[in-house]
């Protein structure tokens, strides 16, 4: 019987390595001395005995072997040879009792080379293995800033918790957000059992994944899982069997495929024109129907000024669209299950729901797989989710004219800002008040504190502790205990805050402009028209970010911040024009050049006149940590070494 099975791993070797010649490429195991010194081989990290995925061992470590296997470890050498000889005696050995002598292998990149027991490999391949004990030996890369090589050390991280090797992601951030999503700290362990369940998860998934045509994308199942659980949520995929994991999984392909996009987000810079009716419309008017939106909330605009902003759009465009748009506002919404809010929405004849929060993402996106006839835009940005929406204004416009006013009024330099959340969009704020300060002030260094992690009257208190005098506060009034908290750019003087300017969210022009556009399927056109998922991130241009000057603000300085303002509204004044030096001395960009916006809502760095740092997660509040699960820049998500 071992005769028979060798002669068909032969054919199966044969058959590669004619189809690798046919296609112009090596017809044999690539070979790790090849392409990785010896020396530095030698010198790699002992993993000891472990289990390793067989569809990762691609290998040999050395020549010695090398023409003996096809790239698929499968045998090429003729029957009644001495190595066909012990390949049988290896199968039949496998066939009475199993292999079970661990082989020796050399880890790089997460692929693996073998030194010791290529045959036992062969075998083990030919008999659908899945998995196979081998002592391994780690191989580090030298770190020369390349994505695969920054994706490779977030999984050497997540390895040192998770022990797991089978998983392999094509973006990232993509591992210490499975390690989040699995409910596990940055550095925290996993446990025996949670691998054991977690191998299950995949096993079924793996089958759902496949019977629809996984393997046929470009993005890999470990992309394709880490977007069902943010869908459905973990223990629920643990849950599921192979059946209801594929029923699931077929109600949101187009979120599976949309993470084969190298850049998964189009940018909705400016409103889109209308689009225009028919010419049967005009002829044959309908009575539309009266459209129900819903506004939902993390909070209460009774004690958050966020939320009351949003709260104040939706009466404006209830007054403006009265009669074709019922509005209904469901607040509080992470009291209970956000998930249940959203059903009830839509359970009470809403279309299009706006939440109004990052927290609200994950509950939104499941919503909008399950409800496909409802519209769902998420307040967020830089988040790639096909089946909804987001929408988000360019708040760092309004932060570079207020650096530019801070930097004019200061005579020593020193400046204060206070963040709250390190997520995509207010690092970007940050580095434009730095660079605003800088340009009207050359000596200008900005003090950052975060209010996420003192609190903020004890970041406002650290900042004065300095004799820092010039402060940017947070973006939105925070309301507590029947009071205001500060907030915009404001002069210390003493006990006394004197307000000298502060960002404007017109959330009662972004709603109208969106509502008009929903209207007259403008929207839903932009939507059929893209693959990619869609982020509308209006700002000046569109009237939807503007800024409020205090009487104090002398005549001067406002004339700079209204010409800087009118530039900034006509679109020809960037805030970052590069080149750009970042706090560790990396050049961004180069040139008279301008970033791009996907540059800069991927911002996850401070410019270099910025004095402090983005907190790691365990320094934030737990309001900061939730908000930073769904929302939050790389280093605020990642573990601290």
């Amino acid at each position: 019987m071992a005769e028979v099975y060798y002669k068909e791993a032969q054919k199966l070797g044969q058959r590669e390595y004619r189809a690798c010649v046919g296609k112009g490429k090596s017809p044999c195991l690539p070979v790790l001395d090849d392409f990785i010194p010896p020396e530095r081989a030698a010198a790699g990290i002992d993993l000891g005995v472990v289990q390793i995925p067989t569809e990762f061992l691609v290998g040999v470590k050395s020549r010695s072997r090398v023409n003996a296997f096809a790239p698929n470890f499968m045998p090429i050498l003729e029957e009644k040879t001495e190595f066909a000889a012990k390949w049988e005696s290896l199968c039949q050995a496998h066939l009475s009792e199993g292999i079970r002598d661990p082989v020796k292998v050399y880890e790089y990149m997460n692929r693996f080379y073998v030194e010791e027991g290529n045959k036992r490999v062969s075998v083990l391949k030919f008999f659908g293995a899945v998995m196979i004990p081998a002592h391994v030996i780690r191989v580090l890369p030298e770190k020369n800033g390349e994505k695969e090589t920054e994706l490779y050390y977030e999984f050497v991280t997540f390895y040192k918790y998770s022990k797991i090797n089978f998983i392999e992601f094509s973006k990232k951030g993509s591992y210490p957000a499975l390690q989040q999503a699995v409910g596990k700290k940055p550095d925290e362990a996993w446990t025996e059992e949670e691998r054991r369940h977690f191998a299950a998860a995949c096993h079924y998934f793996h089958k759902a994944y496949a019977a629809l045509g996984g393997e046929k994308l470009s993005s890999t199942q470990g992309d394709a899982m880490l977007s069902y659980i943010k869908v459905y949520g973990y223990p629920e995929l643990c849950a599921a069997g192979a059946a209801e994991i594929k029923r699931n999984l077929s109600k949101m392909w187009e979120e599976v495929a949309l993470q084969q996009e190298e850049a998964p987000i189009e940018l909705k810079l400016n409103p889109a024109e209308e689009k225009k009716p028919g010419l049967l419309s005009a002829v044959i008017p309908s009575a539309p129907a009266v459209r129900k939106v819903a506004f939902i909330y993390d909070k209460s605009p009774a004690v958050s000024g966020w939320v009351l902003g949003h709260e104040l759009g939706r009466q404006h465009v209830q007054r403006v669209f009265a009669g074709k748009i019922e509005t209904t506002a469901y607040p509080d919404a992470m009291e209970g299950d956000p998930r249940a809010v959203l059903e009830q929405a839509v359970a009470d004849g809403n279309t299009l729901l706006f939440t109004t929060s990052p927290r609200l993402l994950q509950a939104s996106l499941h919503a909008a797989v399950e409800h496909p006839e409802v519209v769902i835009m998420n307040c967020s940005l830089n988040k790639s989710h096909r089946y909804i929406r987001s929408y988000y204004a360019r708040m760092y416009e309004a932060k570079f004219i207020i650096g530019a006013i801070a930097g004019s009024l200061s005579e020593s330099g020193r400046l204060g800002y206070i963040c709250d959340y390190p997520i995509f969009g207010q690092i970007a704020g940050i580095n434009a008040f730095a660079l605003g300060a800088q340009m009207t002030n050359p000596r200008a260094q900005v003090f950052l504190e975060w209010s996420s992690v003192k609190g903020l009257e004890a970041a406002a208190g650290a900042l004065t502790e300095q004799g820092i005098r010039l402060v940017s506060s947070q973006d939105t009034a925070q309301l507590a205990r029947g009071r205001r908290s500060s907030f915009g750019l404001s002069r210390i003087e003493g006990e006394k805050q004197i307000l000298l300017a502060n960002p404007v969210w017109r959330w009662d022009v972004y709603y109208e402009e969106i509502l008009r556009r929903m209207l007259s399927k403008t929207v839903q056109a932009e939507y059929e028209s893209s693959s990619k998922a869609l982020n509308y991130y209006w700002g000046m241009s569109a009237g939807v970010v503007d800024l409020a000057f205090s009487d104090t603000l002398a005549s001067g300085t406002r004339r700079l911040a209204d010409f800087l303002r009118e530039s900034m509204r006509r679109e020809l004044c960037n805030p970052f024009l590069t080149p750009l030096r970042t706090q560790d001395g990396r050049l961004i960009g180069e040139g008279q050049q301008t970033l791009s916006l996907e540059q800069i809502t991927a911002m996850d760095y401070l410019v270099e006149n910025v004095t402090g740092s983005i907190p790691a997660y365990a320094e934030l509040s737990p309001l900061g940590k939730a908000t930073v699960d769904t929302a939050g820049v790389k280093p605020a998500t990642a573990t601290q070494e």
